[in-house]
C-alpha cells in the first residue's frame, strides 16, 4: 500500500483548523468569491448580528447571475437586476472588498474572472454561492460551493465546516477524436457514472488527455463535477497550470515567483496516492455528446437513439425516462440527430471563454444561422470579450447570424432577461437541463459543446459537427 497523499488530503490538512463535535471539520477557506444573488441576504445577516467580514483582502466580488447582456447603461430596465448590482456595491464599499464592477472592463462570471486574474491558484481552498464553483479546481485548488448560510459564515469567520470527501481518481487515456471537446468528456463522463455517482466524493481528474489539456478545457471539466454528484472536481497542478497563471494581476511576480511555483508543484498528488475509487475511461469511446432528458447524466452520443422506458434496469429508471421524455416532447426510439431547435446559446461559466468562442469562429466563417433559430453568443468576462474582438471573432459570430452580447451568465439559468419562451428547444453550451432552467417553465435544454451548438444552430436541427463541419482533423478545444 502507498503512503502518498492525494492533493485533495494536503490542502484539506493544510486548511483544517479543527475535528467539530459533530465529526466535520472547521476549514480555512483561503478565497471566497461573491457575486450579487447568494451574497445580499448574507451581508443582511451580518449587520444584524454587528458583524464585520474577517478578511476582506481574501474576498473577491462580481456581478454575473442577473446582470443584463443586451443592456450597457444604468438603471437598468430589469428593477431587481438594477436593486441587487446596488446593493453588491454598497456592500462591497461598506466592508472594503475587491469588487469586479461593469466600470472596470474585469466584470463577469465569478468563475470566469477568478482564474483570469489570477486570484484562483493551486493549493487553496475556495468557496463561492454557486453550484459551480468546482470550476476552479482545474488549477489544483479544492473549490466548494456553497449557500447563503454559509456565504455569511465565512464572511464572518473566513471558515467553514464540512465533512472529508472521498477521492476518486479519473483516468481519460488515448486520444480525442477529431471534433471531440472537453464537454463532450465530462458529459460522457457523467452519463458513465450517473448523476449522483460522485456523492462523497472528489474528482481527481487525469490520464493522457487532461494532462494535455489547456487550463480553459480542465476547467470545463471541473466545472461540471457538481453535475456527476461530486463535492468538488480538481486536475492536479503542472507546467500548464504555471504557465498560465504567470503575469496574473494576483500572483505573485518577481523572485517570489519561482519559490511559490515550487510550493504549488508541491500540492500535487503523490505517485503512490491510493484512491478511494479508480475509473478508467478510452479516450477513443468519447464522441460528440448531447443530453437528452432533463438530467445531465441523460445524454449519450449525438448519434444515439432517444431511449424507450421499458429500457430502464429498475421501475425508478423507467419512470425517470418516461417523465423526461415527457417533459422533452422527444420519440422513443428515434434519433436525437434532426431534432428541430428553437435557440442556440453559447455562453456559460462552463463554455464562454475565448478558446470557445476561438474554436467556434474558426468553423463559422462564411455561414449563416438557420432561418427561425434564434442564436446568442454571450462571453464569460468583459475580458474575453475584448479578446474576441480584439480577433474579430465578435464579427465573425454577427456575420453569422449571432446576437454578440455583454458578459454575463445569460441564458445559462436565466436569472435576466435571457430566457426561453414557452417550450422552445435550446442547443446549449451551458451546464444544466433541468426542468425550466432556462427561465421558462416549459423551456427545453439540450446540452452539447460550443462547436455542437454551432452546428445546430446553422442546421436548424441537433446535427453532428464533425459532419457540418467536415471535420477530419482539428484540435480539442
Amino acid at each position: 500500500m502507498g503512503n502518498g497523499k492525494s492533493l485533495f488530503e494536503k490542502v484539506w490538512d493544510g486548511h483544517a483548523v479543527r475535528e467539530l463535535s459533530n465529526g466535520q471539520t472547521q476549514l480555512i477557506i483561503g478565497t471566497h468569491l461573491i457575486h450579487e444573488v447568494t451574497s445580499p441576504q448574507a451581508f443582511g445577516m451580518l449587520r444584524d448580528l454587528g458583524l464585520k467580514v474577517r478578511f476582506p483582502e481574501r474576498t473577491f466580488a462580481t456581478v454575473d447571475h442577473i446582470v443584463p447582456t443586451d443592456e450597457s447603461k444604468e438603471p437598468f430596465s430589469d428593477p431587481l437586476a438594477d436593486a441587487m448590482i446596488r446593493e453588491l456595491r454598497k456592500n462591497a464599499e461598506d466592508f472594503d472588498i475587491t469588487y469586479f464592477d461593469l466600470s472596470t472592463g474585469k466584470q463577469g462570471i465569478v468563475h470566469v474572472v477568478g482564474p483570469e486574474q489570477g486570484i484562483t491558484q493551486p493549493g487553496t481552498t475556495i468557496a463561492c454561492g454557486d453550484s459551480h464553483t468546482a470550476t476552479h479546481g482545474a488549477f489544483g485548488a479544492i473549490a466548494f460551493g456553497i449557500g447563503t448560510t454559509q456565504v455569511r459564515d465565512l464572511l464572518a469567520t473566513q471558515t467553514m465546516a464540512m465533512s472529508k470527501l472521498k477521492v476518486r481518481r479519473i483516468n481519460v487515456d488515448g486520444q480525442l477524436p477529431p471534433g471531440v471537446y472537453a464537454k463532450d468528456v465530462i458529459l460522457h463522463i457523467i452519463a458513465q457514472l450517473g448523476a449522483k455517482g460522485g456523492i462523497g466524493y472528489a474528482y481527481e481528474y487525469g490520464g493522457e488527455v487532461v494532462d494535455n489539456f489547456t487550463m480553459e478545457e480542465r476547467m470545463t471539466v471541473c466545472n461540471m463535477s457538481i453535475e456527476g454528484g461530486a463535492r468538488a472536481g480538481y486536475v492536479n497542478p503542472d507546467d500548464t497550470t504555471f504557465e498560465y497563471l504567470k503575469g496574473r494581476p494576483y500572483c505573485p511576480s518577481g523572485d517570489a515567483w519561482d519559490a511559490t511555483v515550487e510550493k504549488w508543484r508541491a500540492f500535487a498528488s503523490d505517485p503512490d496516492t491510493v484512491y478511494d475509487d479508480v475509473v478508467n475511461i478510452r479516450a477513443e469511446e468519447v464522441a460528440p455528446s448531447v443530453t437528452w432528458g432533463i438530467s445531465p447524466d441523460q445524454g449519450f452520443s449525438v448519434n444515439g437513439t432517444i431511449p424507450r422506458p421499458e429500457e430502464g434496469e429498475t421501475p425508478a429508471e423507467q419512470e425517470s425516462i418516461r417523465e423526461a421524455l415527457e417533459y422533452m416532447k422527444l420519440t422513443p426510439g428515434t434519433p436525437i440527430k434532426g431534432t428541430k431547435i428553437d435557440v442556440a446559446f453559447i455562453g456559460s461559466c462552463t463554455n464562454g471563454r475565448l478558446s470557445d468562442f476561438r474554436e467556434v469562429a474558426r468553423f463559422i466563417k462564411g455561414r449563416k444561422v438557420a432561418d427561425g433559430v434564434k442564436a446568442i453568443a454571450v462571453p464569460g468576462s468583459q475580458i474575453v470579450a475584448k479578446l474576441c474582438e480584439n480577433e474579430g471573432i465578435d464579427q465573425v459570430f454577427r456575420d453569422a447570424g449571432f446576437d454578440w452580447r455583454r458578459a454575463g451568465c445569460s441564458m445559462c439559468l436565466a436569472m435576466n432577461p435571457d430566457k426561453l419562451i414557452g417550450d422552445q428547444l435550446c442547443a446549449s453550451s451551458s451546464n444544466r437541463n433541468f426542468k425550466g432552467r432556462q427561465g421558462s417553465p416549459t423551456g427545453r435544454t439540450i446540452l452539447m459543446s460550443p462547436l455542437m451548438v454551432a452546428a445546430a444552430a446553422i442546421k436548424g436541427e441537433v446535427s453532428d459537427a464533425r459532419e457540418v463541419f467536415e471535420l477530419t482533423a482539428c484540435a480539442t478545444a
